[in-house]
């Protein structure tokens, strides 16, 4: 119905918009003949600039909305950041591996190659962190869905913290899968950042839509995951599922939209480079098409989806327990924040020293990136049969031989547990869902192989494809760390091995359900709880009698109010002393029944009439016109009649009415009298405060 009623407006509003383009490009045009300002450098070239730029938005606009071309910009933007860390990466790991290889018959420098590269690489990135921009730590995505529920963080957003997100995330990821972190955290981070600073210039160039910040955080999200993997639809899902409390339909086809241009754009990049021949998936993969699982196969997926959430629970109780740990532990987190690149750096020699290849790491496959070791673990071919290519396999990656397959797994899955988890408390720029993706994928291999090792005699079995268990298992640990269901989608656009949908999604719900089962939190709510950011559905899940709180026992005192038959005196008082745009009405101080609000722009205009007049006997009901409040919250209503008491509104509930209405604020009312008022500054300190409680 809004469409319509604004279609018979729509030449008239496309008239004057031209116009008042026309308008504001000859002012900027008549400003540089001005000699006033001429301090300011380059004035004339920035007039200049501003004006040029109107113009193409202007002709711009007449194809279609400005917006679009912000979304499609973001999403190309956002590809050449990924496709830019991807290629700075990919040298300092050859580089690594160059000289790894040069210093070969010499073990002392092998061994100091292997763990200072790394170590050093990761203290450069915490020191980058720690000296100039502390925000930048951490993977991001827990504040981004802070910001994305209502609550303002704008040091997240700054300029500063982008490009050290940016040059921290590179040192991070070229310290290889000894590390054993990820990419995708922060730099979903990074393109909600490039989408602030997108909207900002196109509201600069006075867009005929005004665009919501939250918004474009939510398609910038989206546009994070599809420029990472190229996987536009499961990005879009992600940002449904892991960032938005509340997605907004109208956010659906502006995120499928960004979110293409930002894989056609990643994948685009690599075949002009000459990596890939033309557009394909990330990961290339040869599983069976004429059939590619037995129908008894189901319930092997089901087992292996179990399993997977039975282990998941595991590594999120040792991530929360390890949390906890550097959290409440006085001395401890005292030493971390004054000493955190050196913490950094012996975390990573450590880290390292585990994972050298002459020792521990042959069990590991250390010397493979992460891509790599994805790679090998989708492989179709059984390790432990026969064949020729299964022996080159395990002779290249993970062992020489059968019972070399299983203990190479076997410690990949025992170390990689807790090594992951102490890699996720280094202060420094990192992702943690492709180790949690890899993981899943190296535990669904060891299943397959089991299933291989004791089902060889049987013939139907010939047929038998380990990597679809490897690609079930990395979306149901994933899915289940995370508590989401788009892994399962990502898995499958990251392979296009979508004849696995069915076994995937099964796989991936009953993880979820055994990681959900006890109302545990998940891994990015974990992160929420330990930083004590007012992230209300994680603090739910620390602390469920949240769930049942009511604004009135966390509502503050009444800040204004202003009685119907206030004079000019009392007007101007409370404008000089209150900066709120919307002052509510009562009948009076003593019987404060809420009426209703009036503008603050209402009550300087009253104020000027009384000027103007020099009287004093006006009263605002007379001059000012009281709007009725649309939005009205009840600290715990009762009806007397029915002998029951109503639906409370509790503190949930009014933080996702918030979120709907938009800054506007809500007025709480008890049986028609005026308790106060929440706004979002308001809220965020209701939800600081009890953060500080759990």
């Amino acid at each position: 119905m809004k469409i319509l009623d604004e279609s018979p407006r729509c030449d008239s509003d496309r008239g004057s918009r031209k116009h008042e383009r026309i308008n504001q490009w000859q002012t900027f045009h008549s400003r540089t003949l001005l000699p006033s300002h001429q301090w300011k450098p380059c004035r004339s070239f920035r007039v200049f600039v501003k004006g040029c730029l109107l113009k193409i938005a202007c002709c711009l606009e007449r194809v279609c909305g400005l917006e679009w071309y912000v979304y499609a910009a973001l999403g190309i933007f956002s590809a050449i950041l990924s496709f830019l860390i991807d290629l700075c990466v990919g040298k300092l790991l050859t580089a690594h591996q160059w000289l790894y290889s040069q210093l070969e018959g010499n073990n002392l420098l092998q061994f100091l190659c292997w763990t200072l590269y790394p170590a050093c690489l990761c203290a450069m990135s915490s020191s980058l962190c720690y000296n100039i921009c502390p925000f930048s730590t951490g993977s991001g995505i827990p504040e981004v869905r802070t910001m994305l529920s209502g609550i303002q963080l704008p040091q997240y957003l700054s300029l500063t913290n982008m490009f050290i997100k940016f040059s921290g995330l590179i040192c991070t990821l070229a310290a290889g899968s000894t590390i054993f972190l990820g990419k995708v955290g922060p730099f979903v981070h990074l393109c909600t950042m490039v989408g602030s600073y997108l909207r900002n210039l196109c509201m600069l160039l006075h867009t005929k839509k005004e665009m919501a910040d939250k918004d474009m955080m939510v398609v910038a999200s989206a546009v994070g995951v599809a420029s990472c993997f190229g996987a536009p639809v499961s990005g879009v899902f992600f940002s449904m599922e892991v960032m938005s409390s509340h997605f907004a339909m109208q956010n659906y086809l502006p995120s499928f939209f960004s979110a293409a241009w930002g894989a056609m754009t990643f994948r685009l990049l690599s075949v002009w480079c000459g990596d890939e021949v033309t557009l394909q998936v990330l990961f290339q993969t040869n599983f069976p098409t004429a059939l590619p699982f037995l129908p008894l196969e189901i319930l092997l997926f089901a087992l292996l989806g179990l399993l997977c959430g039975a282990v998941s629970c595991v590594y999120l109780t040792l991530h929360r327990l390890t949390l906890q740990l550097f959290t409440k532990t006085t001395s401890l987190n005292n030493r971390l924040k004054t000493e955190k690149t050196l913490y950094t750096a012996l975390i990573s020699f450590s880290l390292a020293f585990l994972t050298f290849p002459p020792s521990m790491g042959q069990h590991m496959a250390s010397k493979s990136t992460m891509k790599q070791l994805l790679t090998s673990l989708l492989d179709e071919t059984p390790w432990t049969s026969q064949s020729h290519n299964a022996s080159a396999k395990m002779e290249t990656e993970w062992g020489s031989s059968v019972n070399g397959v299983y203990l190479s797994l076997s410690v990949f899955l025992l170390m990689k547990l807790w090594m992951s988890v102490l890699a996720c408390t280094l202060p420094l720029p990192a992702g943690y869902f492709m180790p949690v993706f890899i993981y899943g994928a190296a535990l669904g291999r060891l299943f397959a192989e089991g299933i291989v090792h004791f089902s060889s005699s049987t013939q139907e079995w010939s047929s038998f494809n380990p990597g679809g268990y490897a690609l079930a298992g990395a979306a149901a640990f994933s899915g289940a760390v995370t508590h989401t269901l788009s892994p399962a989608l990502l898995a499958l656009e990251l392979t296009g091995q979508f004849g696995h949908l069915i076994p995937v999604l099964v796989a991936t719900l009953l993880a979820n359900s055994v990681a959900r089962s006890g109302g545990r939190p998940s891994f990015y709510d974990a992160v929420s709880i330990c930083k004590r950011l007012p992230h209300l559905p994680s603090l739910i899940k620390a602390c469920p009698r949240l769930l049942h709180t009511q604004v009135g026992h966390v509502l503050g005192a009444t800040r204004v109010q202003l009685q119907k038959t206030a004079g000019p005196e009392e007007v101007r008082h409370l404008v000089n002393s209150s900066s709120e745009t919307q002052i509510p009405i009562v009948d009076s101080h003593d019987v404060p029944t809420l009426l209703g609000f009036i503008t603050r722009s209402e009550l300087l205009l009253f104020l000027h009439q009384c000027d103007a007049s020099q009287t004093k006997e006006h009263h605002v009901e007379d001059v000012c016109r009281i709007q009725p409040t649309s939005t009205l919250l009840s600290t715990c209503n009762t009806i007397q009649e029915l002998g029951h008491k109503s639906t409370r509104k509790l503190l949930l509930q009014t933080l996702s009415i918030m979120s709907l209405i938009g800054g506007q604020p809500v007025f709480i009312i008890d049986r028609g009298k005026l308790r106060g008022q929440i706004t979002w500054l308001e809220m965020k300190r209701i939800l600081e405060d009890l953060a500080k409680e759990i």
